[in-house]
């Protein structure tokens, strides 16, 4: 079994039980340093009612979309896209850009992950090549939507713009009419596949998520969303896994693999380079029974150096 070298780790890989978090959504304290505000393509979606929005008071994006919301029936998978944003310093690993979700939200309510959504059927009409086009579209509109960071848009508009096309996002107009508006492109190759990830879980909403790695955009300022999302932190994918495993936050067994993946690499460069090593497979956790218990496992020889934890204390997501 893989291990990470310089992260303390429980067991084989313990997920930390959420403890005391920070109420305030423009900053976080702590050990995680911050320095902002708080290859297959996917497969085919069916139409479903939206989900009920929920009693928090909070209201999602997608039900302010004038777009119906496209999604599986109970048991199928979801096409998802996820961008994680790398900011390179001259001293030091890579920070992060990641955000906590709202509590009530049905998938990883509490959790911290990576911008990112549903791919929607907005996405597929925009661009058509390469094959994972509209992947690539939804995780630059997320990111967008969520941080308010836009990645892959040329030219490259300014902080301004960027909030008024994040507003329209906002208020459920398409992408597209949006990106005609303000006569921008898309630069899709600014996106480096990193990994899929397609859990195979009974009673549960399952995402099929493409990764991307981009980097951040020069002195561009992300902020939260505060709908679905409630705070958004820089930080280093060892300081994420450090405040886990102490309880300050929760990340979901995708996430922390991801996370101890990431932790591997001096800047985006590595990143970029490691990624184009291991072509993307289908990553589909699976239990296996090791060292007399039960555990989830990922394959081997795909990038990520720990691949197995006890299923007693992985976090499904």
């Amino acid at each position: 079994m893989a291990t990470l070298p310089g992260i303390a780790r429980p067991g084989c890989g313990a997920v930390a039980q959420m403890g005391e978090r920070c109420n305030r959504t423009a900053e976080v304290r702590g050990s995680i340093p911050l320095s902002s505000t708080t290859t297959p393509p996917p497969p085919p979606i069916t139409t479903a009612p939206r989900p009920a929005v929920p009693s928090s008071g909070l209201v999602p994006r997608y039900h302010r979309r004038r777009d119906a919301l496209q999604v599986g029936m109970a048991n199928d998978p979801i096409p998802a896209a996820t961008l994680v944003v790398f900011r390179d310093r001259p001293q030091g690993p890579p920070e992060l850009l990641m955000v906590e979700r709202a509590k009530a939200m049905a998938f990883a309510g509490g959790a911290m992950v990576f911008p990112g959504g549903r791919i929607d059927p907005g996405d597929h009409a925009i661009a058509t090549s390469p094959a994972d086009a509209a992947a690539r579209v939804a995780a630059i509109r997320e990111t967008i939507e969520e941080a308010g960071l836009a990645i892959g848009l040329e030219p490259v508009p300014s902080p301004e713009r960027v909030a008024a096309i994040r507003a329209r996002l906002h208020a459920g107009d398409a992408f597209a009419a949006i990106l005609a508006d303000e006569r921008l492109a898309l630069n899709l190759d600014r996106l480096v596949q990193f990994a899929r990830w397609l859990p195979a879980h009974a009673h549960m909403r399952i995402f099929d998520t493409l990764f991307y790695l981009a980097p951040a955009p020069v002195d561009a300022l992300a902020t939260v969303d505060a709908t679905e999302n409630v705070r958004l932190v820089w930080a280093t994918a060892a300081d994420v896994l450090a405040d886990a495993d102490a309880g300050r936050v929760t990340i979901i067994y995708p996430t922390r693999r991801n996370l101890e993946r990431l932790a591997l690499f001096a800047n985006y460069g590595d990143a970029v380079a490691q990624a184009r090593a291991h072509p993307v497979t289908t990553i589909t956790p699976f239990a296996e029974e090791r060292d007399g218990a039960t555990h989830l496992c990922i394959p081997e020889g795909i990038g990520y150096p720990v691949t197995s934890e006890a299923m007693t204390e992985a976090l499904r997501g």
